[in-house]
């Protein structure tokens, strides 16, 4: 797949775009309603964006985007977004995929984890582990389904899946590896998670969870720590287990 993206010098205000993807699928009803959060440190937020775009239409999967990147490049934001006591309704899954490390509002996050709580569905993608790490509490954790301070170095780590039996990892190769990617260390698995495959650390032989679901109040959460290179959101098993993650958290038919 080949993706360009013109940049706006400054990106000041949030940019919603209602995207159509490919016409829906037989069995579904209707496009799935996607808003993707993205911004902040670190990583190329709007390639992966039409990335991920790409990869639900290439999946046969209607999708109405709107897409909000909000806060700069920094690791400290409080985007306007989540001001709005509704800002996560008339949407199937939200989709996290910001870098706010230094964020840590205890009243502002919990803006956002209370709609989760309430019944928003989420996909939490790479920097979103480490988004409000800063904070004292753990109501972003607990949301997330892990907590992670720190990532070891870049490799191409093998996958090992741990849930054979989950619909989400169907058809993922047995001999799996990652586009070169950072591996997370998990400090804490939160009790409603249940782990789908988990990568080996170089350092310390330790596996540490990579793909994973959640349960967190009435919402139902999807989330992988891969995500940060261009080659990842390039790598056909990497968005394919994207796409059906988000499926599974919508509560939609996966194949």
């Amino acid at each position: 797949m080949n993706f360009s993206f013109r940049r706006p010098v400054f990106w000041l205000l949030s940019v919603v775009l209602l995207l159509s993807a490919a016409p829906a699928r037989g069995a579904d009803p209707e496009p799935l309603k996607l808003l993707l959060v993205t911004g902040g440190c670190c990583h190329d937020y709007p390639f992966q964006a039409l990335a991920m775009r790409e990869a639900f239409k290439e999946a046969g999967v209607a999708v109405q985007w709107t897409v909000v990147n909000e806060g700069g490049k920094g690791t400290r934001a409080m985007i306007d977004l989540y001001d709005n006591p509704a800002w996560a309704e008339g949407f199937d899954v939200v989709i996290h995929n910001e870098c706010f490390a230094d964020t840590d509002d205890a009243d502002y996050i919990r803006k956002i984890t209370k709609p989760h709580a309430a019944g928003a569905n989420a996909v939490v993608i790479h920097c979103a582990m480490h988004t409000y790490r800063s904070a004292k509490i753990d109501d972003w954790r607990e949301f997330l389904g892990v907590t992670s301070r720190h990532h070891e170095h870049q490799s191409r780590y093998g996958v090992d899946v741990a849930s054979t039996d989950h619909p989400i990892m169907a058809g993922f190769p047995s001999d799996y590896r990652s586009a070169m990617d950072e591996l997370y260390i998990i400090e804490k698995v939160w009790p409603n998670t249940e782990v789908l495959a988990t990568s080996t650390s170089e350092k310390t032989g330790e596996k540490q969870p990579v793909f994973w679901t959640n349960r967190y109040g009435k919402g139902r959460v999807f989330g992988t720590t891969y995500g940060h290179s261009e080659e990842t959101f390039r790598d056909p098993v990497f968005l394919r287990t994207l796409v059906r993650g988000t499926l599974w958290a919508a509560d939609r038919p996966l194949d």
